[in-house]
């Protein structure tokens, strides 16, 4: 079966209408073909979105997110495989998740890249958790009484980081605080219930890495609408299948090649991005994967 194929026996079962969103990294520049695809896709009171996404910038998955929420009034997330980071963000926006058995998501604690205070080799980039647990872990390993461990912390983190930079550790924190609670709430209403603080509280800090993978259960007992539905999973999976031969940079034959890394597809349509190491700008064009 085609791509075409696959996404039309999907919207037959959903009495939907789908949207395949697959990229190696959320950022803004999606929204305009995005934006484009759901125009013309014509009526979408029923709207799934096919997501295979690996991460990416957090700003893009709130607007990308807030699309989706604002094109229809029912938003489905359809998750076979890889939905990590940035991609669990915008799959809250959603009033139900269909996540098959191999499905992927991951906690949303951001990362900066960390300018280091002195020539020490450490992390360029480092989780905003790594940071704020350092009191935890100043108590918990070495004894430290919860006021010493906590003025310890702050010494250690202002030597070792420019300050300004944990500053921006916690600006970055709240924001993704924000997003979260921001795409649940729409979901849930003008008065979302207490459990989207706890929901998003969980995500962010309920793990102890940030790659830690998480499964379509794991969603479903923070309380978040997992369903399952086999036979829509077995077509989403076969097209997440397409998009791992097609989507990312890993694909290549040599570092100086082009490579595509996103895909939005309807039954209708596929556009591909293209990317490479010579090209000032990625490049739009229609193409065929899987098929």
């Amino acid at each position: 079966m085609t791509l075409a194929e696959r996404i039309a026996d999907i919207e037959e079962r959903r009495g939907s209408r789908v949207v395949v969103l697959a990229a190696s990294h959320i950022d803004l520049d999606l929204l305009p073909m995005l934006y484009d695809t759901l125009a013309a896709r014509g009526d979408t009171s029923r709207l799934d979105i096919l997501l295979w996404i690996k991460g990416g910038a957090v700003d893009g998955a709130r607007r990308i997110g807030l699309l989706l929420a604002d094109a229809t009034e029912h938003l489905g997330a359809i998750v076979p495989d890889r939905c990590q980071s940035s991609g669990t963000i915008v799959a809250l926006a959603a009033h139900e998740i269909v996540a098959g058995p191999c499905a992927i998501f991951s906690p949303v604690d951001p990362s900066l890249q960390g300018p280091i205070a002195d020539d020490s080799g450490g992390p360029g980039a480092i989780s905003t958790e790594d940071v704020r647990r350092f009191a935890e872990m100043a108590r918990e390993w070495f004894g430290q009484e919860d006021e010493q461990a906590r003025l310890s912390a702050l010494a250690a983190m202002t030597a070792a980081i420019f300050p300004p930079t944990l500053t921006a550790f916690y600006r970055a924190t709240r924001e993704v605080e924000t997003i979260c609670r921001d795409l649940i709430g729409r979901r849930l209403g003008a008065d979302p219930s207490c459990d989207a603080d706890r929901i998003v509280s969980h995500l962010m800090h309920g793990y102890h890495s940030h790659s830690f993978p998480l499964a379509a259960d794991d969603l479903a007992d923070l309380g978040l609408p997992v369903v399952r539905d086999t036979r829509v999973e077995m077509a989403a999976w076969q097209i997440a299948e397409m998009l791992r031969t097609s989507v990312g940079g890993g694909l290549r034959d040599g570092e100086q090649d082009d490579w595509f890394d996103a895909c939005i597809a309807t039954r209708e349509a596929c556009h591909l991005r293209r990317t490479g190491p010579h090209r000032m700008m990625p490049r739009w064009e229609a193409g065929i994967i899987g098929d």
